[in-house]
C-alpha cells in the first residue's frame, strides 16, 4: 500500500488565480515543498510564488508527457488544475486523463484534481446548461473517483470542486465585471432570481491544504466549496453596506448580455483560446457562457441544479467566508492597509484589475 505521507507536491496551474493561494497555503509553514509547472519561471506570478520559499519550478506545459513526468518525479503528492480556457474542453479531457495515469506511473501517493461542476449531468443533460469548461472538468472528476475505487491502494485521490471566484465580481475581464454608472456600481447579468455559488480564492487554499493534511478523510471525496449561493441583489446590498456607495443589480436577457455585456466583444471567439475553430468540438465564448449563466439562473437558494453542503464546509473550515459582505469587508480593509485602494476605488473605470490569468495574459499563450 502507498504511504499516507506527502511532503513534496507537484502543482499544475500554480500561477493561476486559484493556484497562487493553494501554493501559498501549502508552503506557509514549510510542511510541504511545492514544484510548480509554468511556461515561464520569470513571470510576475512565478516570482511571487518563488518569494514564498519552498517553491521550485519546471518550465513546460501540461500537454507534454515528458514535462508531466519530470514534474511528478521526486514528488509524492499532486494538485492538478488544468486551464480549460487555454486548451478547450476536448484537449483538457485528454491531458487530465493522462495527468492521472502518469501520476500513478510515477509513484504519486495522493492526487487532487481541481474541478468544476458537471452541470450538464446535474441538469439531467439539458443542452441549455452545456458549459464546456465546467463539463470538461466534471467528467474527469467522476472518472478519477471511479479509477480511485480500483487504484487507491496505490494512489489515493480527491476532488476539489470550486466555482466562480467572488473576486471576479470586482475584476476586469470576467463574466460579471461591474460598471459604474452615474456613481452607482452596477452588475448586469442574465441571472434572474438565481444565485451564483461564489468561491473565495483564499478559502480554496485552505481547502486544498486540508485535503493534503487529511488524506484518509479526503480519499474519494469530492469537496464542493463556496461562500454562499449569492443572489446579486444581495451582492449589491453587501457592496453598499461596506462602502457606503450605491450599488445595484440589473437583470438582463441573454441577447442583451451578449450585445452589451462585459464579454460581448469576445462572444464569437473560442472558449479555449488555443482551441481549433475547425474542430467540431469547438465552442464559442457565447455558447460556453450561455450555459454558465443558465446554471446559476436555476440554482437559487441552494435548491436548484448546483448545490453545496454548507454544514460540511463549516465543519472543515469554521472560519471560512460565509457571506459576500464579510468578504467585501476583508478586501476593503486589506486594500486600504496595503495601499492598493478601497473597494470603491478598485471598481472605478480604469482601476479594475484582472484576476483570471487569461485576462492578465490577454488570452495569449501556448499549451
Amino acid at each position: 500500500m502507498a504511504s499516507q505521507e506527502v511532503s513534496k507536491i507537484f502543482v499544475v496551474g500554480g500561477t493561476g488565480a486559484q493556484g497562487i493561494p493553494v501554493v501559498s497555503r501549502l508552503v506557509c509553514d514549510k510542511k510541504y515543498q511545492v514544484r510548480v509547472l509554468t511556461r515561464s519561471k520569470t513571470s510576475p506570478r512565478a516570482k511571487r510564488l518563488a518569494s514564498l520559499g519552498n517553491v521550485e519550478f519546471i518550465e513546460g506545459t501540461f500537454a507534454s508527457e515528458s514535462d508531466l513526468r519530470q514534474g511528478y518525479r521526486g514528488c509524492d503528492g499532486a494538485f492538478i488544475n488544468i486551464d480549460g480556457f487555454n486548451c478547450g474542453e476536448k484537449t483538457e479531457t485528454y491531458w487530465a486523463i493522462r495527468a492521472y495515469e502518469l501520476a500513478l506511473e510515477e509513484g504519486i501517493n495522493f492526487f487532487v484534481y481541481g474541478n468544476l461542476d458537471y452541470g450538464y449531468k446535474k441538469s439531467g443533460y439539458d443542452p441549455k446548461f452545456r458549459c464546456g469548461h465546467y463539463d470538461g472538468k466534471g467528467r474527469i472528476a467522476e472518472w478519477v473517483l471511479f479509477q480511485n475505487q480500483i487504484n487507491q491502494d496505490r494512489m489515493k485521490a480527491s476532488i476539489l470542486t470550486s466555482g466562480p471566484y467572488i473576486d471576479m465580481t470586482i475584476a476586469n475581464g470576467t463574466p460579471m465585471t461591474p460598471t459604474v454608472e452615474d456613481g452607482i456600481v452596477t452588475w448586469r447579468a442574465p441571472l434572474g432570481a438565481g444565485a451564483v455559488p461564489h468561491v473565495s480564492l483564499e478559502d480554496c487554499g485552505y481547502y486544498a491544504r486540508w485535503l493534503f493534511d487529511n488524506i484518509d478523510k479526503a480519499n474519494g471525496l469530492d469537496l464542493e466549496v463556496a461562500i454562499e449561493h449569492l443572489h446579486y441583489e444581495d451582492l449589491a446590498r453587501a457592496f453598499e453596506a461596506v462602502t457606503g456607495h450605491s450599488a445595484r443589480f440589473i437583470d438582463v436577457d441573454l441577447d442583451t448580455y451578449w450585445t452589451t455585456g462585459p464579454m460581448s466583444m469576445a462572444a464569437e471567439l473560442g472558449s479555449g483560446y488555443n482551441s481549433d475553430p475547425s474542430d467540431p468540438a469547438f465552442m464559442t465564448i457565447r455558447q460556453n457562457f450561455t450555459g454558465f449563466w443558465n446554471l446559476w439562473k436555476h440554482s437559487g437558494h441552494n435548491q436548484g441544479i448546483i448545490k453545496r453542503d454548507y454544514k460540511l464546509l463549516d465543519e472543515i473550515h469554521p472560519n471560512r467566508f460565509k457571506t459576500a459582505e464579510q468578504w467585501f469587508r476583508e478586501m476593503n480593509a486589506q486594500g486600504i492597509e496595503d495601499g492598493s485602494g478601497s473597494l470603491w476605488e478598485k471598481v472605478q473605470p480604469g482601476n479594475l484589475k484582472p484576476v483570471l490569468k487569461m485576462a492578465e495574459d490577454g488570452m495569449q499563450g501556448k499549451l
